[in-house]
């Protein structure tokens, strides 16, 4: 299947050699945004949201260099292709590109082949990114529909996310498992997708089979990650955070150790939530209360008592709101304030 048409920005100051390269890319068939210094580069990107950058390394007011390491700190535009184009040779150079974060190098003059099948690759790589994008965000937006459902479970997603990512955080795991933890807080329960609103929405007390049928959402959840190799770290957080220490959880009744850190985490941040947040068949627990509730479980062997105690410390302290609305970037404490104190 042909690729379709990239919209590629193009940064150099020296006019003759922008308008060579512009006219290469426009002759296989690219959208090409022209840019003679770094700084109007910049602009385009956040304008224009392209597909690849190609730029100079050597221009006034802003480099080559640092427009990529613009590029690439900014959330928006973080995954959008880099080419550096230079004449320099030395070693140097080339590491300041990779420091700076350049996915690849032209060396003038520029082979006109070279310089088209180099974007091709590195724009059909960039689409496969963002067919993954769009289907983590098909999941999570199915995630937020589950809650929609239940007037119960408002902000829940939100608040989990916050919540575990900040004791992930506070635990010093590295930011990958951090990353993982605020997406599994929005993902944790998306299998409840599969459950009947007369289960999911239940007023009063479920049933052992309807509670048997509830249970399920866990394997469910686990499927719908499934074929998403950038949910890989998420999967066992959605799957296994209702598992418990004394192998009493569910789904498969892992017992101390063989339970994901990630999901303890989850685990212990999810009985918090449910406990500080009124429900059809109780009202919300004051915090401390919700607290004692989660040291109970521990004592009964259902958590680790060092992550509960963690947590609970962080709770009573008020660093986990603070430290949760620091993650999300978030000024307003009331977002992740889930009951009465």
């Amino acid at each position: 299947m042909q690729q379709s048409p990239a919209r590629i920005v193009v940064a150099d100051d020296v006019e003759e050699s922008l308008s060579v390269l512009c006219e290469h890319l426009t002759a296989d068939g690219h959208t090409v945004f022209r840019a003679l210094d770094g700084e109007a580069a910049f602009e385009l990107v956040h304008r224009e949201v392209p597909d690849l950058v190609l730029t100079d390394v050597q221009m006034p007011s802003l480099d080559g260099f640092e427009l990529c390491r613009r590029i690439k700190s900014d959330a928006i535009t973080r995954l959008i292709p880099v080419v550096l184009v230079t004449g320099l040779a030395d070693r140097q150079a080339r590491l300041d590109g990779i420091n700076a974060g350049a996915d690849e190098f032209l060396s003038k003059p520029v082979s006109v082949s070279e310089l088209q099948a180099r974007v091709r690759s590195l724009v059909r790589l960039k689409r496969f990114t963002d067919d993954l994008d769009s289907a983590e965000s098909i999941i999570i937006s199915l995630a937020m529909t589950v809650e929609a459902r239940d007037q119960y479970t408002s902000g829940h997603c939100e608040r989990m996310a916050a919540y575990a990512a900040a004791l992930g955080a506070h635990l010093g795991l590295p930011s990958e498992d951090v990353g993982a933890l605020r997406r599994g807080g929005y993902l944790h329960d998306v299998g409840k997708i599969g459950i009947p609103d007369a289960i999911l929405l239940k007023p009063s007390r479920l049933t052992a089979d309807e509670a048997d049928r509830m249970r399920t959402h866990a394997t469910i959840g686990d499927s719908l990650c499934g074929g998403l190799r950038l949910l890989k770290l998420v999967r066992p957080i959605v799957r296994h955070h209702h598992e418990r220490l004394d192998g009493s959880g569910y789904p498969d009744g892992l017992r101390g150790d063989e339970i994901p850190l990630l999901a303890q985490i989850m685990g212990v941040v999810d009985v918090y939530d449910a406990l500080s947040t009124d429900r059809p068949y109780r009202a919300a627990l004051t915090r401390d209360d919700a607290c004692a509730e989660l040291e109970r479980e521990a004592d009964a062997g259902w958590r680790s008592a060092d992550l509960v105690q963690t947590f609970v410390g962080l709770c009573r302290s008020g660093r986990l709101d603070e430290l949760a609305r620091t993650l999300a970037g978030s000024p307003e404490p009331a977002a992740f304030a889930p009951g009465p104190r």
